[in-house]
């Protein structure tokens, strides 16, 4: 026979488990009627937690307001060289890409969400020159091998293996639509407020260990790296073989002022949009994947 301390935790567990329900429900609900699921045609996703984030991302704006049917194998937390040398994940879209193809289903376009990952946490820290050293705050060595060498062979390699796939299984190099990130703020903001067992803060630790301990300042530093994020991606399309892929630009989609922190409407953590935020995303893809034709199946 359970406890009472059991029996609390089973009841707690159970309540949570319907909250998640409803509160899915509810933003259901709030979606504009008139998008019928999947009358926009398909897309699949690979990425990270911009495409897989708990009750509302990207993916399900898409889905909810801009009536896309959206395949995906998109996992929080994922990084683009994980991505890249991960077996396991490689063979997740393969099992997606086989699975559409028997239903004769045909993509729109590929989207992914990747880097993000490389640059934060650990790897913030060993971008970061140590305050009292007197150099810029980012090392430009560190992050030029970070991300002209590393994060670009691992984005090639992921969006080469997903054009693979797309010409084995529907004959047409599928268009990739491949998105940088907006300039977050490293506030120490975790995921819901960032409890010791949630998720996050991902920025803030990495900063405060190197001696950068003013907000303002600390935020212009990830302007700049993501600045040169979007500026590697911006290359892309450039490269022989890339021809198929779009660079999507997200800078200032989202508030980021600091002052007054006007940046928590659209910021609910130090790397993730709030619901509004993922929303005003959601329809940047949107618009771009308006300019993509409905490929015949």
């Amino acid at each position: 026979m359970p406890g009472a301390e059991q029996r609390r935790l089973v009841r707690a567990a159970l309540a949570h488990g319907r909250a998640r329900v409803d509160a899915l429900r509810a933003a259901r609900r709030r979606g504009p009627a008139a998008a019928a699921r999947g009358s926009q045609g398909l897309v699949i996703a690979e990425g990270d937690s911009w495409f897989d984030y708990p009750f509302f991302d990207v993916l399900g704006a898409l889905e909810e307001r801009h009536g896309f049917r959206v395949e995906s194998v998109a996992h929080r937390g994922d990084s683009a060289e994980s991505m890249a040398w991960d077996p396991s994940q490689l063979a997740r879209s393969a099992r997606l890409f086989e699975r559409l193809a028997r239903e004769g289903a045909m993509p729109r376009a590929i989207l992914l969400s990747a880097g993000g990952n490389d640059v934060a946490g650990e790897e913030l820290r060993v971008l970061l020159n140590h305050a009292a050293s007197g150099l810029p705050a980012l090392n430009d060595k560190v992050v030029d091998g970070v991300l002209g060498e590393r994060v670009r062979f691992a984005l090639a390699s992921v969006i080469a293996s997903l054009t693979e796939l797309s010409k084995e299984h529907f004959r047409r190099a599928v268009p990739v639509l491949v998105h940088g990130y907006d300039h977050p703020v490293p506030d120490g903001r975790g995921y819901a407020g960032g409890f010791w067992f949630l998720p996050g803060p991902w920025l803030q630790p990495a900063f405060h260990r190197k001696g950068h301990l003013d907000l303002a300042r600390n935020a212009l530093v990830m302007r700049d790296l993501m600045d040169r994020f979007n500026a590697l991606l911006a290359t892309l399309p450039a490269h022989p073989g890339l021809g198929h892929v779009t660079h999507l630009d997200l800078r200032g989609t989202l508030l980021g002022e600091v002052r007054g922190a006007r940046y928590r409407q659209h910021w609910g953590d130090e790397l993730h949009p709030t619901r509004a935020g993922f929303a005003a995303i959601a329809q940047r893809f949107a618009d771009a994947l308006s300019l993509l034709p409905h490929p015949r199946a």
